[in-house]
């Protein structure tokens, strides 16, 4: 009876260990797995040879010159697939108005400077969201990759008064801005600063849109070395004050180059 007992433990313990082995995949099956892996492979360094971007996400930091100021991007970017990405960018601008002109002042020792009439510094701080999409592939690695780029979102608009430090009727030394200093007849000593007057700052909300090339020259793939020229328009909910004199818009269009620096992975 024990014999009996035994042998059917044993029985048990074969058949439960052998239930949780997998059975052997057939040489075949292995040998169809590693050409299927190896023919991948090969297709994607053959891509990446073609100049085709198969990454899944990228990074990219730029510096803008415009026709009307100048400021710095962040994008980061998703790619949809091989051709096309989604984005999203954060951009921080100065805008100057057209007809900003800095002028010299020599007072006894002293050598200032200031930008005649100007009322207020004009800055952006943009968030949005678009598409970037491969219309001409880099041919090899050391090709131009060619994109178009679209984009829109929010835009907030920080206006700061431009004060300058003047002599007054009295001779006496004080700030003011244009364009009392014009009406007063003020003597101009210079600009007050950067740091000087923002506590006044004031919010102007809006929306933009903007439209560009973006021309990819880096070696390999994994880098992002573009040069991108767009056009950009920007509507704000009411007028911005720049310059005395002269009037106000709502509505701002520029063209634009940046220089853009980034990683995919």
């Amino acid at each position: 009876m024990k014999k009996i007992a035994l042998s059917a433990l044993v029985s048990l313990l074969v058949t439960a260990i052998w239930a949780q082995n997998p059975a052997p995949q057939s040489p075949t099956s292995k040998k169809d797995k590693r050409e299927a892996k190896r023919e991948r492979i090969n297709n994607l360094l053959k891509q990446q040879e073609e100049g085709e971007i198969i990454f899944n996400k990228q990074r990219v930091f730029g510096i803008k010159l415009s026709t009307d100021g100048y400021g710095l991007s962040y994008e980061w970017g998703r790619f949809k697939s091989n051709r096309v990405a989604t984005i999203f960018q954060i951009e921080l601008n100065e805008k100057k108005h057209k007809k900003e002109k800095r002028i010299s002042l020599f007072s006894g020792l002293n050598f200032n400077s200031l930008v005649y009439g100007k009322m207020n510094n004009f800055y952006q701080l943009k968030f949005g969201v678009g598409q970037q999409r491969i219309i001409g592939g880099k041919g090899n690695k050391n090709g131009v990759g060619v994109m178009a780029v679209y984009s829109g979102g929010l835009t907030a608009g920080f206006v700061k008064p431009y004060y300058v430090d003047v002599q007054d009727n009295f001779d006496q030394r004080k700030r003011s801005t244009y364009p009392i200093i014009i009406d007063s007849g003020y003597l101009e000593q210079g600009a007050s600063g950067f740091t000087v007057g923002w506590k006044e700052l004031k919010v102007r909300p809006g929306a933009y849109a903007k439209a560009a090339m973006r021309f990819d020259y880096g070696r390999f793939n994994e880098m992002v070395t573009a040069i991108e020229v767009g056009l950009n328009a920007e509507f704000y909910a009411s007028k911005i004050p720049q310059m005395a004199y002269n009037s106000e818009k709502q509505f701002f269009f520029n063209a634009y180059i940046s220089l853009l620096l980034g990683r995919r992975k």
